[in-house]
């Protein structure tokens, strides 16, 4: 087994030791009780303790990573990978008990040379609801419980079904979201919004839905996510149609035409320098 085999089977490991407390919270029937961050930004107790059994099965195995979570304060010794966790992406959704909630963990390895930002080398999505265990490790495909999985064949957006989400963090982004949206509306077939970017990433690698965009994301809604759609033949690209998606936090997805033409439609709102500017 390769290292990012192993790093594989560690995040597979750490997001079902997450499912197991968010689920038994889940069955209880009770009303979760959640404290807000920011605007529209919740935690619940559930969040910090999924984190916690993410964070324990990361660190068993290996001590000196790094670790970036979306509800600690980020730790980087200063090797060569960094964990990026979601230990409950759809919080709002599982506090109301809306069935749609996923754990992301992924394993980025430094670029070399001094280059800013990370390289995503495995990364896990997973539904414990459905039971879907969505992996992927670079150059070796992505797999939904151990089936390959390839984006759709479609290439432009003319019957297209997209999956999106509101930016609801980030107000100043609304006006600009809602004419994009009015765009794509009259150019697709559909849009869907579910409340959680990593299965929308997931279903985007499985085919379910053909493309994916969205604004003022965090590096783990998209991380492990933006690896199997990569892996299964896709294309991913911030607003401005490079790569920096994780620092910008604006993100297209879905086979290669329909991320060309998304980014393409989405310039016509949200125009050059700005495009990578989270």
């Amino acid at each position: 087994m390769g290292e990012h085999q192993d790093l594989l089977k560690t995040a597979i490991e750490a997001a079902r030791a997450g499912a197991a407390i968010v689920m038994k919270a889940h069955g209880t029937g009770r009303a979760i009780p959640y404290t807000l961050k920011g605007q529209n930004d919740f935690v619940t107790a559930v969040d910090r303790e999924s984190e916690a059994a993410v964070v324990k099965t990361i660190r068993s195995r290996y001590p000196d990573h790094g670790i970036l979570a979306e509800e600690s304060a980020a730790s980087d010794p200063g090797g060569s990978i960094r964990w990026i966790i979601d230990p409950l992406d759809g919080t709002t959704n599982f506090i109301h008990g809306f069935p749609v909630f996923s754990i992301s963990v992924a394993a980025a390895r430094s670029r070399p040379g001094g280059s800013t930002g990370d390289d995503v080398v495995a990364g896990v999505v997973y539904d414990p609801l459905r039971e879907e265990l969505f992996t992927a490790v670079r150059g070796e495909g992505a797999f939904l419980n151990g089936t390959r999985l390839q984006v759709t064949g479609r290439e432009d957006l003319a019957g297209a079904l997209l999956a999106t989400g509101f930016p609801v963090r980030e107000k100043r982004l609304v006006k600009i979201y809602l004419r994009i949206f009015e765009d794509l509306h009259n150019a697709t077939q559909g849009i869907r919004r579910a409340g959680s970017a990593a299965i929308d990433l997931a279903y985007t690698a499985c085919g379910r839905v053909d493309g994916f965009f969205e604004m003022g994301l965090s590096p783990w809604d998209i991380a492990a996510g933006s690896l199997l759609i990569t892996e299964a033949g896709g294309a991913v690209r911030d607003f401005g149609g490079g790569t920096e998606y994780l620092a910008s936090g604006h993100v297209v997805a879905g086979a290669q035409g329909i991320a060309k033409s998304l980014v393409e439609f989405i310039a016509r709102h949200y125009p050059g320098e700005a495009a990578g500017a989270k």
